[in-house]
């Protein structure tokens, strides 16, 4: 049943990564390369997909005569809970999860080549709308990609992750580029790899990403020796739907562990996928994980996670203060515990990932520093004591005092103010503040004012700012996006192969007053300009056999298609397929 009809708006911190879709900028061969996908598909998938995805092609605003306008998939979902927005390509995958908390569905407005028809590593419209969009009709899978959402947002990488996700980005694009070279591919593959063998472990993001690739992109559904396909990757790729039922490609039984514990290689079809009883299992699945991701787990491992990173990160105190920035040092006591952190650059402070005015990226431009613990003399921690308590330990406006931590840690300085939030000490600020553990300097009167953050122990570590509203205000788009590798002007005059499949596509809607006639005409120039294109030969063969026409034409076409087979070894079946549904007439 379709939820409660609610309009999807894009946060703030989101819009530098959507794009404008540009509609007119797809080219015939681009519909072409669409339509030759659903309908190879749609004939493939039928009694092999899970019910909810033929289900939902229609619900989603998803023809497969012509590409989709985002906009009314966008309109389609809405009843669902969902909406849909246009990106340019690949994005962190912070901001991927964070769109899916939000319930929007991110749709790269690029296509595929006919290079490519069969599979690209490339995030593309045929993959994001028509293998994302359709399935999330479904109540209880939607539960689980928002679900999901939410929980990846806070997933921490390492920096040789995101290292080897922009080395990834990078040779999806040249591979899918038609003007790359092998030269720079090869380059490209031997970047990444360098960038690969940097990575030591695997970090909570990385295994969620893979938890996500083995279910939302590759999962399959049902009975292990008989399973339905559900996963996007699977959905919208010719050769990957009929490749993954195979017994080429090993079925496990969908775990947890070993999901997360599985790697994959998207420049590749997958060796083995996993199969889930019911989506409740993932959704079961995703909510375990959780339980061991820093967000949930806190303390010093957590914050280990976030030095990793070097990205900005979320250290949250219990008194509930939120430090948000680039977390580049934790001090250590004997017993290997955080008993002081600082970042680096711009940092912010929020409560209930609400910014404290006063305490913007404009104010901790060049870090911050706050100690961790309980202090000598207060049988609870900091943040629960009261005003007298303060009072008994010297902590009043304008009095000089001195704070010792269980931990040695000491904070020496005269009181500006005190803060409290929901009911808690979150800040006291200090002026001519010196903070030392054992022999280090933590900090120096000369270096300003102190805001000391109180909290006795680190809950909670998250990828991204608790308030992301404001962190994340006036970046320019260069900074946390990617360009488009090509941008083609809307205005580029069609090449003569684009313009005979626009005279194929207009004789086959009706738009056309030459009919066969016209038809004939484009068969000749084919033969003669474009010996080696199959893709508009399918298309006329399909017309041929729709008109009935003379025998002959038939098998000259056809003719011509079984040639291209013979000596086309990476396409000749996917091409072969195209024949089979064309003479179907349908």
């Amino acid at each position: 049943m379709p939820m409660t009809e609610k309009k999807q708006e894009v946060a703030a911190h989101l819009k530098p990564y959507v794009v404008e879709q540009h509609y007119n900028q797809y080219t015939p061969i681009n519909q072409a390369v669409w339509r030759f996908v659903m309908r190879q598909n749609m004939n493939f998938l039928e009694g092999r997909a899970h019910p909810a995805f033929l289900e939902g092609l229609k619900s989603s605003g998803i023809q497969v005569e012509s590409l989709p306008r985002v906009e009314e998939m966008n309109a389609s979902l809405r009843p669902f809970g969902w909406g849909a927005v246009t990106i340019d390509g690949l994005i962190p995958g912070v901001a991927f999860f964070d769109f899916q908390a939000h319930g929007l569905l991110p749709i790269a407005t690029d296509i595929r080549t006919l290079d490519h028809i069969a599979y690209t590593p490339t995030p593309d419209i045929i993959h994001e709308a028509a293998g994302h969009a359709p399935i999330l009709c479904d109540e209880k899978y939607a539960e689980y990609v928002k679900l999901f959402g939410e929980i990846g947002a806070k997933a921490l990488a390492s920096k040789e992750e995101h290292e080897a996700f922009e080395a990834t980005r990078h040779l999806s694009q040249l591979m899918e580029n038609p003007s790359s070279t092998e030269e720079e591919i090869a380059e490209a593959h031997f970047h990444l790899t360098q960038k690969q063998q940097q990575i030591d472990g695997v970090s909570e993001a990385e295994q969620i990403s893979r938890l996500y690739w083995w279910t939302v992109e590759y999962g399959l559904i049902g009975k292990v020796d008989q399973p339905l396909i559900y996963g996007a990757g699977l959905l919208s790729s010719v050769g990957e739907s009929k490749h993954c039922l195979s017994e080429k490609v090993t079925k496990h039984p969908f775990t947890l562990d070993a999901c997360i514990n599985t790697g994959f290689d998207v420049t590749r079809p997958q060796p083995q996928l996993f199969v889930c009883h019911d989506f409740d299992q993932l959704i079961a699945a995703v909510k375990e994980f959780a339980e061991r991701m820093a967000f949930k787990v806190g303390g010093t491992e957590s914050l280990n996670k976030a030095l990793l990173s070097h990205n900005t990160a979320t250290m949250e105190y219990s008194s509930g203060l939120q430090v948000s920035g680039t977390l580049t040092d934790v001090v250590l006591d004997t017993q290997g515990e955080a008993v002081y952190m600082k970042t680096s650059g711009p940092t912010a402070l929020a409560v209930d990932g609400h910014e404290l005015a006063g305490h913007g990226k404009s104010t901790h431009q060049d870090g911050f520093g706050a100690p961790i613990g309980r202090v000598i003399g207060l049988n609870k921690p900091l943040e629960l004591a009261d005003d007298q308590e303060l009072k008994q330990l010297g902590v009043q406006s304008g009095q000089w005092v001195t704070l010792t931590f269980h931990s040695g840690v000491e904070v020496e300085g005269r009181v500006l103010s005190i803060r409290r939030e929901a009911g808690k000490l979150v800040l006291i600020s200090f002026t001519e503040c010196r903070v030392q553990f054992e022999e280090q300097l933590l900090f120096a009167p000369e270096w300003g004012d102190f805001d000391m953050a109180v909290g006795e122990r680190i809950t909670s570590v998250f990828a991204g700012a608790a308030d992301r509203e404001r962190f994340f205000a006036n970046i320019e788009r260069e900074e946390i996006v990617f360009q488009p590798v090509t941008d083609s002007s809307q205005d580029r005059e069609w090449s003569s192969l684009e313009k005979l499949y626009d005279e194929v596509r207009s004789i086959r809607e009706g738009r056309s007053q030459e009919g066969m006639k016209g038809l004939q005409v484009i068969h000749e120039r084919l033969q003669i300009e474009h010996p080696q294109d199959w893709l508009l030969r399918v298309e006329i063969l399909e017309l041929l056999v729709q008109a009935n026409v003379a025998p002959q034409w038939v098998e000259q076409v056809e003719k011509e298609l079984d040639e291209l087979i013979r000596v086309d070894d990476e396409n000749g079946w996917l091409i072969q397929n195209g024949v089979v549904l064309a003479k179907k007439g349908s």
